[in-house]
């Protein structure tokens, strides 16, 4: 049982300087819209259009679902805090979003992983890549990614809820994340702090290296294309990739493998921007709508709302 005297959390937000509040709310008002209606597109387009329910799109549409649910969980709270007075959170709403934000993470994490194990398929077998990526294949992939995200979320908001808060209830940051709570308790955190490091070898390390050693074999397969557009279409795509990839992995290794002794708001929360705000906007523009299917699949989307 949960013995902390702390009812409520008070989420200070990225700034107290009322003027670049004012600046941030828009800025990220608009993050907001873009990543969400971005991947509700996504979602929309793919589940209407049959020719779209492939493992390549399917593997899109969980990761924009993932995407939603991570900016639903962590923004529209960022901004009613930067709008409004109040910037308190009850305990229970604190561990909820704790809870989600953290599922998907680990979510998005093994997600990358499939996508490139996928693509690492469709290039270097692509003869083969239907008996490989078949409905059994699928369903072992997306079990896999829902009971690792689930199982990671659900031991860290334990480990979590067994932690007293007896002092300040102030974190100065703009959503409910790990280490800033582990900085913030007053009970011994070095079971948490374990729990966290073996996460982030085998989640974030782990499956970094695999998905980096996916792209690896991919631009070997591309280095054998004989047709320099194709060389360079496909290097642009692969490069593309790589870069959001190592924008979401950096900063998530980054934040989690320190202590929570050596935790430093000011500097770590605009870090924590990078993965749980920017990579959401992001994915919609570098996975889905520069391919040629899913534009289409998008057009037709707006010509069925027109014809309603």
């Amino acid at each position: 049982m949960n013995e902390s005297v702390v009812t409520e959390f008070v989420i200070l937000g990225l700034t107290q300087n009322p003027e670049l509040q004012q600046v941030l709310f828009i800025v990220f008002l608009f993050i907001y819209l873009v990543a969400f209606l971005g991947n509700a597109l996504i979602v929309i387009a793919i589940i209407s259009n049959t020719t779209l329910h492939t493992p390549m799109y399917l593997l899109l549409l969980a990761l924009a679902v993932v995407d939603v649910i991570c900016t639903k969980s962590v923004i529209p709270k960022m901004l009613e805090t930067m709008l409004t007075s109040r910037k308190t959170m009850s305990y229970g709403g604190y561990m909820s979003q704790l809870f989600f934000f953290t599922w998907s993470l680990g979510a998005e994490m093994v997600l990358f992983t499939a996508m490139a194990y996928d693509r690492y398929v469709a290039i270097c077998f692509p003869l083969r890549y239907s008996a490989i990526m078949n409905h059994q294949m699928c369903a072992a992939l997306f079990s896999t990614v829902m009971v690792i995200a689930v199982t990671n979320s659900w031991v860290h908001t334990c480990l979590i809820l067994r932690l007293t808060f007896c002092g300040s209830n102030t974190i100065d940051h703009f959503f409910c994340e790990i280490p800033p709570l582990l900085a913030l308790s007053c009970s011994p955190v070095r079971i948490n702090e374990g729990m966290v490091y073996v996460a982030e070898l085998t989640l974030a390390v782990g499956d970094f290296t695999l998905t980096c050693v996916s792209y690896g074999f991919i631009i070997v397969a591309i280095l054998r294309i004989r047709t320099t557009e194709g060389k360079r279409k496909a290097f642009s795509t692969c490069s593309s990739h790589l870069i959001l990839v190592s924008l979401f992995y950096s900063p998530v290794i980054y934040t989690y493998i320190c202590p929570a002794s050596s935790y430093t708001f000011e500097r770590d929360k605009v870090v924590a921007a990078l993965y749980a705000l920017m990579i959401p906007t992001l994915n919609p523009i570098v996975y889905s709508f520069r391919n040629k299917d899913m534009q289409a699949g998008i057009r037709k989307v707006f010509a069925s709302l027109k014809r309603e």
